[in-house]
């Protein structure tokens, strides 16, 4: 057998083992396998901490992050992470609530914000720590703390902002898109049977009526005043001054400064210095939570939903189908 025969061979060889492995590890995938496996180790639903600084273990900062838009996606699966993992986060909250030894939390925000219930229960899970535990809170802005994401901040005993974040655009948003007259044109007729008149209204197959607008703003109106009300409590402002910039403007750190809803212009170290000088804390301990995204299933997802998730078209359809088709109340800024 000559030597090019025996490379053929191999080559063959290699590309039918390639072949039926990937496919084999498809089939695994898609089942629970990686969740079984992480079961199997004891590793689910587990708060795991990474110390930063070392100091006093009895008294400790918990370094908490909510980074991209707080909305309640679901659990990361073996093909896809999220950047925002509400129920880990949630967690994380407990965690502090539950733990003597945190004296303080010291909260990096992110975010153009997200949901109206998810960004609410952050913040009733904030008050709660800061009522029963009597610890403090502050608040480091990165580049963007807008809507949602200043909402979550309101409670913190001092908020920190660079001169480059984007803050503010106080407000609620709900869009959705009308596409009758594009269906229209394509030679798509709706076909609807409903229990009553508006059952279908802001569904995007037809106009919403002057009526059922009048319904949503309402709705819309309730939640802004929750808001307002939130930044009074949490900020000691009355209505009236929070009024003056809660239109929806996005304000720079220095603009927010002036309108008394951030503390003091500084970074992330800027935050921690002033926590641990201000509050007796300079031997505290720093330390975070890590999420799932360190276990097995999901270390080894990450690998595996790169190599076959689906193409960025595919990806962009999904995300405006799953978008559009169940308008929410959102405190966002920006598209998302």
């Amino acid at each position: 057998m000559n030597t090019k025969r025996v490379v053929a061979l191999i080559i063959a060889a290699v590309l039918l083992f390639f072949s039926i492995g990937i496919n084999t590890i498809i089939t695994i995938f898609k089942t629970d396998f990686l969740t079984s496996f992480d079961s199997m180790l004891g590793t689910q639903n587990l708060t795991y901490e990474n110390v930063i600084e070392s100091g006093e273990i009895s008294n400790r900062i918990a370094h908490l992050t909510v980074s991209g838009v707080i909305q309640d996606v679901g659990e990361p699966s073996v093909w896809e992470t999220v950047e925002y993992n509400h129920q880990a986060f949630m967690e994380q909250l407990d965690a502090v609530l539950m733990d003597d030894t945190v004296k303080a939390v010291l909260l990096s925000v992110d975010s153009p914000g997200g949901g109206v219930i998810e960004s609410a229960e952050i913040h009733e899970k904030l008050v709660q720590i800061k009522e029963e535990k009597q610890i403090p809170i502050y608040v480091s802005m990165g580049s963007m703390a807008a809507s949602g994401g200043y909402y979550i901040s309101a409670p913190a005993d001092k908020i920190f902002a660079q001169r480059e974040t984007i803050t503010g655009s106080i407000g609620v948003i709900m869009q959705s898109l009308n596409y009758s007259k594009l269906a229209e044109k394509v030679g798509i007729e709706f076909e609807t049977i409903k229990s009553g008149a508006h059952k279908d209204m802001f569904g995007g197959s037809r106009p919403s009526t002057a009526e059922e607008k009048a319904m949503l703003q309402e709705m819309i109106d309730e939640s802004y005043e929750e808001f307002v009300d939130i930044i009074e409590q949490g900020r000691g402002m009355s209505e009236v001054d929070v009024k003056k910039v809660a239109d929806g403007r996005i304000l720079g750190g220095t603009q927010a400064l002036k309108a008394g809803l951030v503390d003091e212009i500084g970074n992330e170290n800027t935050a921690l210095s002033a926590l641990r000088t201000e509050q007796g804390l300079e031997d505290a301990e720093l330390f975070e939570y890590a999420t799932e995204s360190d276990s097995w299933a999901s270390l080894l997802g990450v690998k595996i939903g790169s190599m076959f998730s689906p193409s960025v078209e595919t990806q962009a359809i999904s995300k405006i189908i799953s978008s559009t088709s169940s308008p929410r109340m959102m405190y966002l800024y920006g598209e998302q």
